[in-house]
């Protein structure tokens, strides 16, 4: 029997919603404060991104013009509890120069950009990979790419939608293929997900009792 996993993923992502509801992720007052994030988040707990970014608004540090202007040495301090932050310094310092030599700091001319020709740029910055490129496409500019990371991969392995050897490509296609274009979808999908891989799929010791997808096997 072929199974309709465009179905089931529905099915899926209806699960958590009922139990997390809408979650209106990502947090940011701005497009660019969003852009800052997905590349602080990068290895660390969203706790700890927020305290990074009180400290860039504490000193009007967030403006891209001003993080361009900054030293290095007073960026890397006030971003220093998101962590790797002499390195995430380098990649916010490679993301303004971008921002600016590319889309003179203009949200409405990256915006305008093809999307395909905008990720390849975005994948060209230092420190953006996928998942950092398609998250500030997704969540800072509202464009329709679903984002993967690694509570996508675990959870759906896990419930046998796809094997482990797919790759970040593989998986980002099997939804797109499956799901209707959307952006708030492709958004409060991603949301659902991060919520149930951290509360309860775990690398480690899942806690699969009372777990949205509790029971819910296609393999």
């Amino acid at each position: 029997m072929t199974l309709d996993y465009a179905f089931l993923l529905m099915q899926a992502y209806r699960r958590m919603l009922a139990v997390f509801g809408e979650l209106d992720w990502w947090p940011g007052d701005s497009p660019w404060e969003i852009m800052v994030g997905a590349v602080l988040t990068q290895n660390t707990a969203w706790s700890n991104v927020q305290l990074a970014i009180a400290n860039l608004k504490a000193y009007n540090m967030l403006a891209a013009s001003a993080m361009s202007a900054a030293p290095d040495e007073q960026l890397a301090e006030l971003i220093r509890p998101s962590g790797y932050y002499r390195q995430k310094t380098k990649k916010l310092k490679a993301l303004t120069a971008f921002f600016q030599q590319e889309y003179d700091s203009s949200i409405e001319n990256m915006c305008a950009e093809e999307l395909p020709v905008l990720r390849d740029k975005l994948l060209g910055v230092y420190g953006i990979g996928p998942e950092t490129a398609d998250s500030i496409l997704l969540y800072a500019l509202g464009k329709p790419v679903f984002v993967i990371d690694a509570y996508t991969k675990r959870i759906f392995c896990r419930h046998g939608f796809f094997p482990e050897t797919y790759t970040y490509y593989d998986i980002q296609d099997f939804f797109e293929r499956r799901l209707p274009v959307d952006v708030r979808l492709y958004n409060e999908f991603h949301a659902q997900i991060v919520y149930t891989g951290k509360q309860y799929c775990r690398s480690r010791k899942p806690r699969c009792t009372g777990c949205p997808l509790e029971g819910f096997d296609c393999a």
